[in-house]
């Protein structure tokens, strides 16, 4: 089987859209390597996250805004031969997202991401929100500076 690469935007999107959740990858404050699932929104090219305001993933992207984000999907283990482990595999779709991550302040401009967020999940964008919800929820965006995109098996 081999792999190829997608760049169709609507290929890009469709596997996005059908992730549960994508892994963020930064760098911690001792500069090692540190992965977070995360639920998210994408709109756009365009990755939108949210969290509580404070604790260590915050501390790491206040200091260091660079993420790769990571979308897999559509997992479907294979084989040549039931008896030989080195003939298994496993078809994939994946896409890879680099970009430079911002906290968002603004309340209209949160409400606006979360409600992209709740369409990841629920199809709806039409939620409402109270003031100290809004004011205690950290929430970020993601433009992408490169998208990759790959299949294998598929």
């Amino acid at each position: 089987m081999k792999s190829r690469f997608i760049t169709l935007p609507q290929e890009i999107e469709r596997i996005i859209r059908s992730c549960e959740v994508c892994n963020v990858g930064m760098i911690d404050l001792e500069n090692k390597p540190y992965t977070l699932p995360f639920n998210f929104g994408f709109d756009d090219q365009t990755v939108y996250l949210h969290s509580g305001p404070a604790g260590k993933k915050i501390d790491i992207l206040r200091n260091n805004p660079d993420v790769c984000i990571s979308f897999s999907t559509d997992h479907q283990l294979y084989n040549q031969s039931e008896d030989v482990a080195c003939s298994y595999g496993m078809k994939y779709r994946s896409v890879l997202i680099q970009g430079k991550l911002e906290f968002i302040e603004d309340a209209d401009e949160k409400i606006r991401i979360l409600n992209i967020i709740m369409r990841q999940y629920t199809k709806r964008d039409d939620y409402k929100y109270s003031g100290p919800s809004v004011a205690n929820v950290a929430v970020m965006r993601i433009k992408a500076d490169t998208i990759s995109a790959k299949a294998f098996g598929y």
